[in-house]
């Protein structure tokens, strides 16, 4: 009986250990492995969720318009039907139009989207075109406010370090994959301000409380310069450490531009606000209310109507002309500041640790940070007029320049030429129109509703742009009467490409389709679990290894396949929108970005159907833009002239004179370049355009040297790095760039100094290195 009864359970044990193993052999045939013989595009994963196309949301906005008829500030047109007499389809009306697609757009959208309102968003130019892609890229409670509120006793800054620090926190929790902890060094260098500083990082760190992430400390002379060895040895005692957040600001955009979108909102870039039109509120006795807009497509020319029950303005530094389309003779409430930033090359500071300047020459506070591979420093403040691509000033960078060179060690040589990119944003600071003293400005955010009904939702920061939007929304529920299907859900609320992020995908990238470790990093940093869709859209190398993945540049891990991606899934429709905002190019080297144009506008050309017109157009409008991120302003050429450009050198090189005295490495000023232009056509004897051992001899001969064949070619090797048998002027321009910043000398640049008159000035420090 017993043996009966066990012969069962021994057959059922067995059969289900056969299925086991055979589901398990099963299962690991079929996994992934870049060693398999199946095709790795064969089994790459498709997107998870993709969003409408562009066309798609406007065929929604239109469709919300139908019914709308157009008016002016002088009253309805005679010849239409009066709005508030056609019947409407309430299915068909926008609870919320806002505009303005920056970070308080974009958040505001996520907020009133995810509540179950029915959202559309509009952007005159590309989402994070403005000032969201050109901060300081901190996550920050602001530990110069702390020093303020208590230097000066004041609860209201208080107050608000305390509301950014909890931000920060919940900023870094729903977007891990674009945001982390920094450490930030405060170099001493003198003994009374080690227990200053520490005690005030300590009440930072107190005054996060449970949102605090990490804990300052304070390091020894030894340590600081072990951890920070460009810092200036001299007189230093010391150093305190303070932890801040950091983040990919454009890219943190666009990921709430698509967690709105995933929540249902209708979002168009490149869409204007050109008219704002109103009817009687029968609530408000009779008083004229916004009912709709019109919007022009900026990429067609076509205008539409569309309907909402409430509009928000959320425009930065240009709130002041959507409220003129509401108000005409409103004014205006924003007191725009330039904050300039430059890029520096990854050498001038560790990979992993920033710093801050707490008191600069003038008082202000300056930030050196790692981000993106590369240093960028800032920031000024200084009053500044409203554009949509401001050009930092030369004495901004200068300024921010020599504020670098006080902190670090006289071996490091703090050159203008290292410039990289250099940028200016216009911060929107805002006086409130309500408050008794409209001439001060507001210290955090302000919102404002009109007469007429519109919101405008103005100043702020990055670090508070959600606790922003919820307010918004509050009180757009509340004046415009609209009822969400649930509270505020974005303390919560991850965005796109965090809900199957980790820290270690990218090592899951790399086996799944053969990247690049750098490659696989960026894009598991850069897109979170989306950089699944980027990888399978990745073109084979044609290489042993890496296996997929066309690299852009050699210097930087933006791939082929991220063009295509921005297009397809992000909206980008024209080229700066890539270089700019959906890769960081333009901010990290604006050079390099110049060198990837034509490959990205021939790929975006593919997949939107440009001609040669339209490339040539595109060409035009990224090299206006790139002027505005330190390229010189002197720049004059078309497509053919870096394409011919590329395919004859390579990353840093240039084909002639002219193109060297525009793309040179070394921003040298017209002056200069003049000067060293008629030195180098001093010594190029047979005008071939390059210094060749001929004409270092006939130079030796003229000079009254003896013309020795083997000396000439010595001094020609010095300087003959690519051992090409010549120099052209861009090798020049280098050499002048070492013989001034570095007080390099050799036998040709003592040839090239023997015929130049001693009366004229030097090259200006400031004017040479390796940048823009």
């Amino acid at each position: 009986m017993f043996r009966a009864t066990i012969r069962p359970r021994r057959a059922a044990l067995v059969a289900a250990t056969a299925l086991v193993a055979g589901s398990s052999y099963l299962y690991l045939q079929q996994q992934t492995h870049l060693e398999s013989d199946t095709p790795v595009a064969k089994r790459r994963p498709g997107p998870l969720w993709a969003p409408m196309s562009r066309n798609q949301m406007l065929a929604h906005l239109r469709s919300s318009g139908a019914f709308l008829q157009r008016t002016s500030h002088g009253g309805p047109d005679p010849g239409l039907v009066p709005v508030n007499a056609i019947p409407q389809a309430d299915d068909d009306v926008f609870d919320l139009l806002i505009v303005g697609g920056g970070a308080t757009g974009a958040g505001t959208a996520v907020d009133a989207a995810s509540r179950g309102l029915k959202v559309a968003m509009v952007e005159r130019d590309d989402f994070s075109s403005g000032t969201s892609s050109k901060s300081t890229k901190l996550v920050h409670g602001g530990v110069r406010y702390l020093q303020k509120a208590v230097m000066e006793l004041d609860y209201e800054q208080y107050k608000l370090v305390k509301e950014a620090l909890r931000e920060r926190r919940i900023f870094l929790e729903t977007a891990p994959h674009l945001s982390h902890m920094l450490p930030i060094l405060l170099p001493l260098y003198a003994w009374w301000q080690l227990p200053y500083y520490y005690a005030g990082c300590k009440m930072y760190d107190i005054l996060a409380g449970k949102e605090n992430m990490e804990s300052s400390y304070w390091m020894t002379k030894g340590k600081a310069l072990e951890a920070f060895p460009m810092l200036k040895p001299d007189g230093l005692v010391g150093a305190v450490v303070y932890y801040d957040g950091q983040h990919n600001d454009s890219r943190m955009n666009l990921s709430l531009v698509s967690t709105a979108v995933q929540h249902g909102a209708i979002v168009a870039n490149q869409c204007e606000v050109v008219a704002l039109h109103k009817k009687p509120d029968p609530d408000r006795g009779g008083q004229e209310r916004i009912c709709g807009a019109t919007l022009k497509d900026r990429m067609t020319g076509e205008e539409f109507d569309v309907r909402c029950r409430g509009v928000i303005n959320a425009t930065g530094p240009f709130s002041d002309g959507v409220r003129k389309l509401d108000e005409p003779s409103v004014q205006d409430i924003v007191a725009p500041s330039s904050g300039v930033h430059i890029t520096l090359p990854n050498y001038y500071g560790p990979r992993k640790m920033g710093l801050l300047d707490p008191a600069t020459s003038d008082g202000r506070v300056i930030f050196f940070l790692p981000w993106q591979g590369n240093v960028i420093a800032g920031t000024t403040d200084s009053p500044t007029t409203v554009s949509q691509n401001p050009i930092p000033s030369e004495e901004e960078i200068t300024w921010i320049l020599d504020e670098v060179r006080r902190y670090l060690s006289p071996d490091v040589k703090v050159r203008r030429g290292d410039v990289l990119s250099a940028w200016s944003g216009i911060r929107p600071l805002v006086r409130d129109p309500a408050a008794k003293n409209t001439e001060s400005l507001v210290r955090n955010h302000m919102i404002n509703i009109s007469q007429g009904g519109l919101l405008t939702i103005a100043g702020g920061k990055w670090t508070t742009y959600r606790e922003m939007a919820e307010e918004t929304v509050d009180a757009a529920i509340n004046e415009f009467g609209l009822a969400p299907n649930a509270p505020c859900q974005t303390r919560h609320l991850k965005l796109i490409g965090a809900h199957a992020w980790t820290p270690t995908m990218y090592i899951k990238l790399i086996q799944q389709f053969g990247l690049e470790t750098a490659v696989a990093q960026h894009l598991a940093e850069s897109y979170g679990d989306r950089a699944w869709t980027v990888a399978s859209m990745a073109e084979p190398t044609g290489q042993s290894w890496p296996m997929y993945g066309k690299r852009l540049s050699a210097l930087y891990p933006y791939i082929e396949a991220e063009c295509r991606y921005a297009v397809r899934h992000e909206f980008a429709l024209r080229a700066t929108d890539f270089i700019a905002r959906r890769t960081r190019l333009s901010f990290l080297n604006v050079q390099v970005a110049l060198e990837v144009l034509p490959r990205v506008i021939d790929i975006m050309g593919e997949e939107l159907g440009w001609d040669g017109a339209r490339k040539a157009a595109e060409f035009d409008g990224a090299i206006d833009f790139l002027k505005s991120m330190g390229l010189p302003a002197s720049t004059r050429l078309t497509l053919h002239d870096v394409r011919a450009r590329n395919g004859k050198i390579g990353v840093l090189g240039l084909a002639s004179k002219t193109e060297a005295a525009l793309y040179a490495r070394s921003a040298f000023s017209p002056k200069e370049l003049a000067r060293l232009t008629e030195q180098f056509q001093s010594l190029d004897v047979d005008h071939d355009e390059r210094i060749t051992r001929a004409d270092i001899l006939r130079a030796m001969k003229d000079m009254g040297y003896p013309a020795d064949s083997e000396v000439a070619a010595s001094i020609l090797q010095e300087v003959d790095f690519a051992r090409k048998g010549a120099i052209d002027f861009q090798d020049f321009l280098d050499i002048a760039a070492g013989l001034k910043e570095l007080q390099l000398e050799s036998a040709f640049t003592h040839l090239a100094r023997l015929g130049e008159d001693k009366e004229r000035p030097r090259i200006s420090v400031e004017r040479s290195g390796g940048g823009a």
